[in-house]
């Protein structure tokens, strides 16, 4: 098996936990605030990684190039705008719909990883990719997949399938950051990437909280029992993904991240025993199905 694989599916089942410590989250903090918390105590947790990483290695920092930053601020901008653009979603009465929608990212990955990147994708890799996106629209619908090919394009369907596209953007733009650097193994690159794009995101969120929101930082800080765990699986969620972008092309990453969801599913089965339905396990199914025939890719 490839690296990249089980890299990609601890980045999934971390960022899995990090949803649930957020989703506590929300009760105290506004939406920002809950945003922020994994990039304001994420960031000096992926700087002291790197220095950890480099410390013990002996190596030196990555060479930082124009085309790094570029790609890097294009990257952690995307991510920002496209979770604006998820939490516009949550108050339009087409949610459901606009959500499984933004699921079509892995689609616009692949077509962008094409276009920027040069980074063409095999007819095999892409039906397991394919694969992926039926099994998560079957898990992410409630009414199953048959709704969402009646449904006309309306906002909540245009800002799901766009936040996808900017989420897809974002991706890209941390697989080429990570190209962009000079020298370093994949870790490497993957941290130097991950410690300048969350330093990033910390000061453009805190400074757009300032004009929007004053009191709010205040708040996130006063939250640190809760708010440093969101941070400390921020990072290393982040930290697997950037990691595995600096292996393979960011449209198998995220392909195979969708397992995300099935972590979801097994949580409610196991932990608030929930019933599961033959829909749900035939989207498991499809999943797994596309994650195995990229394994064998």
């Amino acid at each position: 098996m490839e690296l990249w694989i089980p890299i990609t599916l601890a980045a999934a089942f971390v960022q899995n936990i990090r949803f649930m410590l957020q989703k506590g989250l929300k009760r105290r903090l506004s939406t920002l605030g809950v945003t922020q918390a994994r990039f304001i105590y994420g960031a000096p947790l992926a700087a002291l990684t790197l220095w950890i990483l480099l410390s013990v290695t002996d190596r030196p920092l990555p060479g930082l190039t124009p085309w790094f930053f570029g790609f890097a601020i294009w990257g952690g901008l995307a991510q920002i705008v496209a979770t604006a653009m998820l939490i516009r979603l949550f108050g339009m009465a087409n949610f459901a719909t606009g959500m499984t929608l933004s699921k079509t990212e892995v689609v616009s990955t692949v077509i962008l990883s094409a276009v920027v990147l040069g980074e063409m994708v095999p007819p095999l890799a892409l039906f397991a990719i394919l694969l992926t996106l039926a099994g998560v629209l079957v898990l992410s619908s409630p009414d199953g997949v048959r709704p969402l090919l009646r449904v006309g394009l309306g906002p909540a369907a245009v800002l799901g399938i766009g936040s996808g596209v900017v989420f897809s953007m974002a991706s890209i733009g941390y697989r080429g950051a990570a190209l962009a650097l000079e020298g370093g193994t994949f870790l490497e690159r993957g941290a130097t990437t991950l410690a300048v794009v969350t330093a990033f995101q910390a000061i453009v969120l805190g400074l757009w909280m300032a004009w929007r929101e004053p009191g709010e930082m205040g708040r996130v800080l006063a939250a640190w029992p809760v708010a440093g765990w969101v941070g400390l699986t921020s990072m290393l969620g982040s930290l697997g993904w950037f990691s595995a972008f600096a292996l393979v092309n960011a449209s198998y990453v995220k392909a195979v991240g969708q397992v995300e969801i099935v972590f979801s599913l097994l949580a409610s089965i196991f932990f608030f025993r929930e019933r599961v339905s033959l829909r749900d396990m035939a989207g498991m199914a499809l999943v797994t199905l596309g994650i195995v025939g990229l394994v064998l890719v």
